[in-house]
């Protein structure tokens, strides 16, 4: 009895975790199958180490109702092991290139975290010759199966593969800009938590927009905008967060020794990104997430920012809003180093 009432409970928590507060109460009431929407989602590379955990907490959102794992190995015993957890999700591994289709057909959301990981000394543009080809490969899939789908890149450099996402999709002709997202979500919650615990505030009140790209200094929180406002911070503690918000995926690929880089924070953010866009699609009214997406608040084509989600995907792409000396000063120095990765990822595109 005990045991299952801590079951329910943590059940309870991590379902709860997918819902924000603007939005929560409409949800429960949408919680049973006669009013949710059923929903596809499918992960290309569930069986990496971003894949699991990714496919386990995918398969725990109640939002959930088909889900589709695919990779080139090893997919049947995630999903056979995945698909034991009492949720309602009905889950069907895929193995192989000639089961990628299937696995395609239908999907709402598309979320590709496959790929090879960081190792000690790399840098996300070091992964672009594996990465590179494995998006555009996938995409091109995506553009065959389920040209509808909201594509969700996690796969790195993010700054490279959502501009050759958008290529490929181009060239078949089934590119809309609202679908497409890079998935910066774990640069948020790096920046909640560091924040809060600097300034010992809870943190499940603390927001930080985070804005730009997804590698090095090409990620700029916005501490200026963050709430609650912490009158505490002296402009070293905000340049310390900044720089640690920063260079997060290298403190875990270090702390990890060589085996292994951030998969499991990784997996976290994007089964929040990815709630957050079924949640749009359900028709939850402001739903807002950063993301790198097509853009026009900068000269840049590509720009991570808040952006509001809806029926479609994005509804709007939000300002930057007024920023800080410091942020004003960081915003132009990581303009040259985000308009070079994408200019990579569209010329290797092309």
């Amino acid at each position: 009895m005990k045991a299952s009432m801590a079951m329910r409970s943590l059940g309870s928590a991590l379902r709860s975790s997918f819902s924000s507060s603007s939005s929560s109460h409409c949800l429960r009431r949408c919680y049973s199958s006669d009013c949710v929407p059923e929903r596809k989602v499918a992960i290309l590379g569930a069986a990496g180490g971003i894949g699991q955990p990714l496919a386990l907490l995918m398969k725990i959102n109640p939002l959930v109702s088909n889900l589709a794992l695919y990779d080139v190995a090893a997919t049947p015993g995630v999903a056979a092991d995945v698909s034991h957890v009492n949720t309602v999700a009905k889950v069907t591994g895929y193995m192989g290139e000639d089961q990628l289709g299937e696995a395609l057909e239908g999907s709402d959301i598309v979320i590709i975290p496959a790929g090879v990981p960081r190792k000690p000394g790399m840098t996300r543009d070091d992964l672009f010759n594996t990465n590179a080809g494995i998006v555009k490969s996938l995409c091109a899939a995506v553009a065959k199966y389920c040209p509808d789908a909201l594509v969700n890149v996690i796969s790195n450099p993010v700054n490279s593969t959502v501009p050759i996402a958008a290529e490929v999709f181009k060239k078949a002709g089934t590119f809309d800009e609202n679908k497409l997202f890079g998935v910066t979500t774990l640069d948020v919650v790096r920046a909640k938590t560091f924040y809060a615990a600097k300034t010992k505030v809870p943190v499940a009140e603390v927001n930080v927009p985070v804005v730009g790209g997804h590698a090095g200094i090409t990620i700029l929180p916005l501490f200026s905008q963050t709430t609650p406002k912490s009158n505490n911070l002296l402009d070293e503690d905000i340049q310390a967060l900044t720089k640690r918000t920063q260079d997060g995926g290298t403190e875990v690929v270090q702390a990890k020794a060589g085996k292994g880089s951030a998969t499991l924070s990784m997996a976290y953010a994007g089964a929040m990104f990815a709630d957050a866009c079924l949640k749009g699609l359900n028709g939850v009214p402001d739903v807002v997430e950063c993301s790198y997406v097509q853009s026009n608040i900068t000269e840049l084509p590509f720009f991570s920012s808040k952006v509001r989600l809806g029926k479609n995907g994005v509804d709007e792409v939000l300002r930057l809003g007024e920023l800080s000396d410091y942020e004003q000063e960081c915003l132009e120095k990581l303009k040259p180093e985000l308009k070079s990765s994408i200019d990579k990822g569209i010329k290797f595109a092309a």
